[in-house]
């Protein structure tokens, strides 16, 4: 066993001795006939990550010859390791690659935690039958920055003013890295005026990685108040950062809180806004011609307003009067009486004056109401009935302003008897009286004689109507007495009985007929003296008795029709 072991090690240090000897007698031979085996290929290269396991491939990955003999990788200060067909991989290496380096299954080289020393080129020599080839690679080692960072911010920026915005840093990478600033995520452009960005790169004496460092000069505009910056290498962003721009008030604007029309006795709250970063915190209000220093607050409240409290007003900051703004401001005020008001005691006949008087700062709308009940046109009292009492209101309205007055109007007077009546009852056995009256206060209804009923109604407008029904059983005379705190008034009715009724109209009827008989004897006598005058007075002048003829038939038709009329009255 043990001279196996030295058999082939022997064999292998007498390959590398052949393989050497090859290489030298290849070269004599290729200036002497020309070339046996492959050419060096091109340089090929790779880039690995820092820290990471880098893979270098050998012929840029192709598969192994069939007839591979060995595979060799080395780099120019000496040899890494070798791989006969067949067998594992062996290093060779004595530096610092000799605890770093491997050979993958495809022959190519794999370099533990990379680092920037590990940039330069490396071989893979293949040997395979009588060709040797050789496929060198260039190998470059990358690194992101570790972070982006803006540090050294400037405490403001102020509108117009190039100022120093902060540095953005990206340290430990390779290469170099590239760094850009972004506003609002839009790529800022140096342009040597409001954007000045200046870098610079230091390298790590140890690792060799460098830090990058750019600075942004930026003249700030009004609009940057809430901008967003930001910087970023590579994929890496920086935290975004925001600054306090300031910049001088330009603009002043007065503003009135209310919330609605300002009335008369409103507190009135007056608030200047400016524009300037930082806002100014002191203010000048001119109230009326007078001038009102507020300090630490933009308000000033004006109390109970009255009509002449209408004016312009007026706010400008303290250091620069000029930066003024002005309101004017209409305190709306309205105004009534009405009269008469109160509890108005009044006479029937007489007459009412109203006043209303108004005073207002805009156009008037003016209604009446009676008794809760809208009134077409104002309520005139030239002479006062019953009728015109109730509880009358006037309602003045200017916008949101509303007044009211009211008055309550009674019209008094002594009752007084309009219409005494009787009829008789549906059943023919009773009499219905009805008593109908006017006055105020309501007044009392009295009769003379007691009834199986009364009925009265409603009181309105100063009427009132009462009725009693009774059974008279002998002719009476019957009294009906209205009366207030005022007076009264008595009117009397003669009523007779059911029974007396009808031989009074039995006598009334005979009394007809008799008249008319009479009025017709009287007609009759009448005619009968007409004829004998007319038949004297014709003998005497000598008239023929024919035109005195016709006359009387005349007549006797007019007597006959009226005969005949009186006998139709008669039958009736």
């Amino acid at each position: 066993m043990h001279f196996s072991s030295c058999l082939c090690t022997l064999l292998v240090a007498l390959v590398y001795q052949a393989l050497a000897c090859s290489v030298a007698v290849t070269n004599v031979v290729r200036e002497m006939t020309g070339p046996r085996c492959s050419a060096v290929s091109a340089m090929d290269t790779v880039i690995g990550l820092y820290g990471e396991t880098v893979e270098v491939p050998c012929n840029n990955g192709a598969p192994k010859p069939k007839d591979l003999f060995i595979t060799k990788w080395k780099y120019d200060n000496g040899d890494l390791l070798t791989q006969l067909k067949d067998q594992d991989a062996s290093v060779i290496a004595t530096d610092k690659y000799k605890d770093r380096v491997s050979m993958a299954e495809n022959s190519s080289l794999l370099i533990a935690a990379a680092s920037l020393k590990d940039e330069k080129t490396f071989t893979c020599m293949v040997v395979a039958g009588a060709d040797i080839s050789e496929y060198p690679v260039k190998l470059l080692i990358h690194k992101a920055p570790t972070g982006v960072e803006i540090t050294a911010l400037a405490a403001e920026l102020e509108i117009g003013k190039p100022t120093q915005l902060g540095q953005c840093s990206a340290p430990d990478a390779n290469p170099a890295a590239n760094i850009t600033w972004f506003k609002n995520k839009k790529h800022l452009v140096a342009d040597g005026k409001g954007i000045i960005i200046s870098s610079k790169v230091k390298v790590d004496e140890v690792t060799g990685l460098t830090t990058t460092s750019s600075t942004l000069q930026y003249t700030a505009e009004k609009g940057d108040t809430d901008a967003l910056f930001t910087c970023g290498a590579l994929n890496a962003l920086s935290s975004p950062v925001s600054f306090t721009v300031t910049y001088p008030t330009e603009r002043v604007s007065l503003h009135v809180i209310s919330k609605g029309p300002l009335m008369e006795g409103d507190n009135v709250t007056l608030k200047c806004k400016a524009d300037g970063n930082p806002l100014p915190t002191s203010f000048n209000f001119h109230i009326q011609r007078k001038v009102v220093k507020v300090e630490n607050s933009d308000s000033y409240t004006v109390t109970d307003v009255t009509r002449d409290s209408t004016g312009e007003y007026k706010c400008s900051i303290i250091d620069n009067a000029k930066m003024e703004d002005s309101k004017n401001i209409t305190i709306n005020y309205l105004d009534m009486s009405l009269s008469p008001s109160g509890k108005v005691m009044k006479s029937t006949g007489e007459s009412l004056a109203l006043n209303l008087q108004t005073d207002a700062s805009g156009e008037l709308r003016v209604s009446w109401t009676k008794d809760n009940g809208k009134l077409d046109k104002i309520p005139k009292f030239d002479k006062l009935t019953y009728s015109d009492s109730g509880k009358y209101e006037v309602v003045v309205t200017m916008g949101a302003l509303i007044k009211k007055a009211s008055f309550e109007l009674v019209v008094e007077g002594i009752p007084v008897i309009r219409r005494l009546a009787k009829q008789r009852g549906e059943d023919g056995q009773h009499k219905v009286l009805t008593c109908e009256a006017e006055g105020s206060p309501k007044p009392t209804v009295a009769w003379s004689v007691n009834g199986t009923s009364a009925d009265e109604s409603p009181y309105v407008n100063g009427k009132i109507s009462h009725k009693l029904t009774i059974v008279p059983t002998v002719n009476l005379t019957v009294v009906c007495t209205v009366s207030n705190e005022l007076g009264q008034d008595t009117r009397a009715i003669n009523v007779s009985t059911c029974s007396s009724d009808d031989s009074d109209t039995t006598k009334l009827v005979v009394g007809v007929i008799v008249g008319l008989l009479l009025a017709t004897v009287v007609v009759g006598l009448a005619y009968w003296l007409y004829l004998k005058k007319s038949k004297q007075g014709s003998w005497k002048t000598g008239e023929k008795e024919d035109g005195s003829t016709e006359e009387s038939k005349k007549l006797e038709e007019k007597i006959e029709e009226k005969l005949e009329e009186n006998s139709q009255k008669v039958e009736v």
